[in-house]
């Protein structure tokens, strides 16, 4: 990935309620320092003079506590334990509840080409913010062929080969009433090392649609706003192939196929496409039975249960037949 820089921390998506609402205080300068680590750091203990398993490469979050250690400490015997903690690598300092260092502490960090920021959020919330902020950034990344699109609630992606239909079965989907999140090019983020989301991949392409004989059309301008969406978890991957009358495709539903992106395993369906097949409502129907499967209620399985047990009975019924009623006759 290209790198991630304090400034770039800075600027991150404002408007989003999960915005860290930043500004810098001082340290300009070294706004253009790159972060390496999800990790975050507490230096309260560095301030003390203890540097024992100190990790300065991680951003410094400054609460209420370490602020009133700043305040209360003696700035010749503060400035000792500043100075050894200014020499380490370190991003940034960010200081919580709209709190500002004194200026003996601001001074050193400009000196030392560290940014000083400062956010109104108290701590626990900023953590929690950074680290969710800090672990999208750095999250693995595959940008596949597909088309992503939100069916009953579900993020559903629907892959296959050029010309096999995939835009025109999202098309039939979003005419009834489904959301598009991206078309032909979509990127996967593993988040939280278990769950994978999707995206678009332009910012400009939006929420467009290349559909041939007809061209680009956008979604959001013929359908509305409604029928499109940024991004969603990935629940289920739908595969579109030319039908092969030489292959036994999964007419029970039993045989719990998966596809393994980015680590994460996904749910699979191949579809065998031909005239006459429904390709929307075929999925429509499936994402349905996989939310009542997420419940616990398995139909294939049930099923198959229920028919062991009918021909154990059945088979149970004629031995006793045999046993009884034919020796008696």
């Amino acid at each position: 990935m290209s790198k991630f820089t304090i400034l770039d921390l800075i600027d991150l998506e404002p408007e989003r309620p999960n915005a860290l609402e930043l500004r810098c205080l001082c340290g300009r300068k070294g706004l253009s320092k790159e972060i390496y680590s999800t990790d975050i750091n507490r230096p309260g203990m560095a301030l003390s003079g203890f540097f024992d398993n100190f990790v300065g490469e991680r951003i410094q979050i400054v609460g209420r506590g370490e602020f009133s250690y700043i305040e209360v400490t003696p700035k010749d015997v503060l400035m000792v334990q500043l100075e050894r903690l200014l020499k380490y690598d370190i991003p940034c300092f960010i200081f919580c509840y709209n709190l500002e260092p004194p200026e003996y502490f601001r001074n050193a960090a400009e000196d030392a080409g560290i940014p000083l920021l400062v956010t109104p959020l108290e701590s626990a919330t900023l953590i929690i913010r950074l680290l969710r902020a800090l672990d999208d950034v750095f999250a693995p990344k595959q940008t596949i062929h597909a088309v992503f699109i939100e069916v009953e609630g579900m993020g559903i992606l629907i892959q296959g080969e050029s010309g096999v239909g995939k835009s025109e079965t999202a098309l039939e989907l979003l005419d009834r009433g489904h959301r598009l999140i991206a078309d032909d090019a979509v990127l996967l983020k593993c988040l939280n090392g278990n769950t994978l989301w999707g995206y678009g991949t332009s910012k400009m392409m939006g929420h467009h649609m290349e559909i041939r004989g007809l061209g680009i059309i956008n979604i959001a301008q013929v359908y509305g706003v409604n029928s499109v969406m940024n991004r969603k978890p990935v629940e289920m991957v739908f595969h579109l192939e030319e039908w092969d009358s030489t292959r036994n495709y999964d007419r029970l539903g039993t045989s719990g196929e998966t596809i393994t992106l980015l680590d994460v395993s996904i749910p699979l369906i191949t579809l065998p496409v031909k005239p006459g097949r429904n390709i929307p409502i075929i999925i429509e129907a499936a994402v349905l039975n996989q939310r009542l499967k997420s419940q616990g209620v398995h139909a294939a399985r049930d099923f198959n249960k229920n028919l062991i047990q009918w021909n154990e009975s059945e088979n149970a019924r004629n031995l006793w037949f045999d046993k009884f009623v034919n020796r008696r006759g």
